[in-house]
């Protein structure tokens, strides 16, 4: 039996196995099994899914970040903001956080209640396709600096044409205070001011 993935927006994919130019084995996830279905998943590899549902095999290295810590980002934003249109996740010894691209389903039942009646049927269907089709970027993450003292830099994305690239915020603390700092400014104009 092959091995086999469904990810968040409800899609199953099955584990591949193709050859490089050079003749070395490649993993990838396909929706249509092809090359060769993989019937357990090769040791020292394990799956990944992003926070855009993109389903991938990736060497099982150690994450420096353990869950409960981002469990601390993930209630903050739960706290602080509407938590559809945020998510958290670990990569190495950083937190990131993400943001929707897209509209909410609160603002276009806003839009779309200004000429048409919205059902709670509409409603509840509008929810049920953000979460399902909702594409998210990279705004804000937390760099692991001290690994016995667990603290953190704070980093966000500019979005200015000459420099598209992580900027450093001049932050850097304990995760729950460094949390409770900035997850408040995301999606509001103070997330660009300074944060001294």
């Amino acid at each position: 039996m092959p091995v086999t993935y469904t990810n968040r927006k409800g899609v199953t994919y099955t584990l591949c196995q193709g050859t490089t130019k050079t003749g070395k084995p490649r993993y990838f996830f396909a929706r249509e099994p092809r090359d060769t279905p993989v019937e357990a998943i090769p040791e020292g590899y394990r799956i990944s899914e992003s926070v855009n549902g993109i389903v991938s095999l990736e060497r099982a290295t150690p994450v420096q970040i353990p869950p409960e810590e981002v469990a601390v980002v993930e209630a903050a934003i739960a706290r602080y903001k509407k938590p559809q249109r945020y998510r958290a996740a670990a990569k190495k010894q950083i937190i990131e956080v993400y943001e929707s691209t897209h509209a909410d389903a609160e603002t276009l039942m806003g839009i779309l209640g200004e000429r048409f009646p919205v059902t709670p049927d509409l409603a509840q269907r509008l929810q049920a396709e953000e979460e399902q089709y909702a594409q998210f970027t990279a705004v804000l993450r937390f760099i692991l600096v001290d690994k016995q003292q667990r603290t953190y830099n704070v980093q966000r994305w500019c979005y200015r044409g000459s420099i598209d690239d992580w900027i450093d915020l001049g932050l850097t603390g304990h995760l729950p205070d460094l949390v409770d700092r900035v997850i408040p400014r995301l999606g509001t104009d103070d997330f660009y001011a300074p944060f001294w």
